[in-house]
């Protein structure tokens, strides 16, 4: 139960974060560009500071055949990740985002893993989901093809990353990595496109809090998982990503159609259970 109660407060963070961000970006204030930069700063910093402390910071060469294209796709999924923040209602966003799940066990699948009924039935019931919302926008969902390449994409960067830290290197390392490269490709492109100093957004306590909720939710997410099991936290995860989207979608957006997709976050709940299971 706490597993789940941390997950949830990671998933208001993160939440708050998006909101922020959101909101900034539509009214100019900063750039996606800046945005990206601030979202990942304070979780690099809390991952460079828990590698240090623990002494944890394992990097094998043998990696680089495999992290090289998970950093190249990582880029790819934090540029198109941000695009859809800013462009597709908050709720389609946490909806479209649990297509990850079952495309990773249909990657599984291929791999000649065994997948439960239960499992097949969860799959179904999520791309289903993800189906009807889509027909009740007639297919004009905003940012229909960003979020969906975001979920596709992610498939690609979580098994990438599943593989290096089981045989190379470890966790702290390998995101610490990825993460700073991602950092560096947000700083040049929002002082060379955007002519933004993100680093001087920090001493604006709305941007401040903006970034620190969001390390706070990778860190209290990571902790998360020790309470319970991975598949219950993260069924936990997506489910409450999509409360807090549609809550937010509705009260902070004024976006449409909110009883169809309360209605369709018990499906998604249910399917993500069928998952975990």
């Amino acid at each position: 139960m706490f597993g789940i109660l941390l997950a949830g407060f990671s998933s208001g963070l993160s939440e708050l974060s998006d909101l922020i961000g959101k909101k900034e970006m539509r009214a100019r204030v900063a750039s996606h560009y800046t945005i990206g930069f601030l979202s990942i700063f304070f979780g690099t910093v809390f991952l460079i500071a828990s590698g240090i402390l623990r002494d944890t910071f394992v990097f094998s060469f043998a990696s680089l055949p495999t992290l090289v294209p998970r950093i190249l796709l990582e880029i790819v999924q934090a540029q198109i990740t941000i695009m859809a923040l800013k462009r597709a209602d908050r709720s389609d966003f946490g909806f479209v985002r649990t297509l990850t799940i079952p495309l990773l066990l249909m990657v599984d699948l291929t791999l000649g893993y065994a997948i439960t009924t239960g499992q097949m039935f969860g799959i179904a019931v999520i791309v289903t989901t993800v189906f009807i919302l889509f027909s009740f926008e007639k297919y004009r969902t905003k940012g229909f093809w960003l979020l969906l390449g975001s979920a596709v994409n992610a498939v690609l960067t979580i098994s990438l990353y599943k593989y290096d830290i089981t045989h190379f290197n470890s966790v702290e390392s390998e995101q610490t990595i990825v993460s700073l490269i991602i950092m560096l490709y947000f700083f040049v492109f929002a002082v060379s496109r955007a002519k933004e100093n993100p680093f001087s957004y920090l001493l604006n306590p709305l941007f401040a809090i903006q970034s620190i909720s969001s390390g706070l939710a990778v860190v209290i997410g990571a902790f998360a998982i020790l309470f319970a099991p991975a598949s219950v936290i993260t069924a936990a995860f997506r489910a409450l990503a999509v409360l807090f989207s549609i809550i937010s979608g509705k009260y902070y957006f004024h976006e449409k159609k909110f009883v169809l997709k309360c209605a369709l976050f018990v499906l998604i709940v249910a399917g993500l259970v069928l998952l975990a299971r």
